[in-house]
């Protein structure tokens, strides 16, 4: 008896298949925009660069966290916490778009490379 008691049930196993599959979903729409560039030349430079590239994943983080913020009110019965839970992807996805992405490829406060020798004189 004991052991059907620790036994998960049907249900249980595909709730935690279920979580799995959203799990892995969520891990492959947070690499992609940091994997897309070596797919090929169009997608390196259409999709990803710029703030074109910043706005498509915006919108995508966000049309992929909608079951969340669902769930969210379905659980709380407010949507406050559907609201706090957009303002920390709002904040993260910020954060990786306009501070780490920029750090990271060394477009954010990027310095000349070369040094100029005052003594050099210029040509005409």
């Amino acid at each position: 008896m004991a052991q059907a008691e620790n036994a998960m049930t049907w249900r249980d196993r595909m709730r935690s298949i279920w979580s799995a599959l959203v799990g892995a979903m969520g891990l492959v729409m947070g690499l992609l925009p940091h994997i897309l560039h070596h797919v090929g030349f169009l997608a390196g430079t259409a999709l990803v660069a710029g703030s074109g590239g910043t706005a498509l994943f915006g919108v995508l983080g966000f049309l992929f966290s909608i079951p969340m913020l669902v769930r969210l009110h379905r659980r709380f019965k407010t949507w406050r916490a559907p609201a706090i839970g957009l303002l920390i992807f709002t904040l993260l996805f910020s954060l990786s778009a306009f501070v780490i992405g920029p750090k990271v490829s060394g477009t954010g406060d990027a310095k000349p490379t070369t040094e100029h020798n005052p003594e050099h004189v210029e040509h005409s």
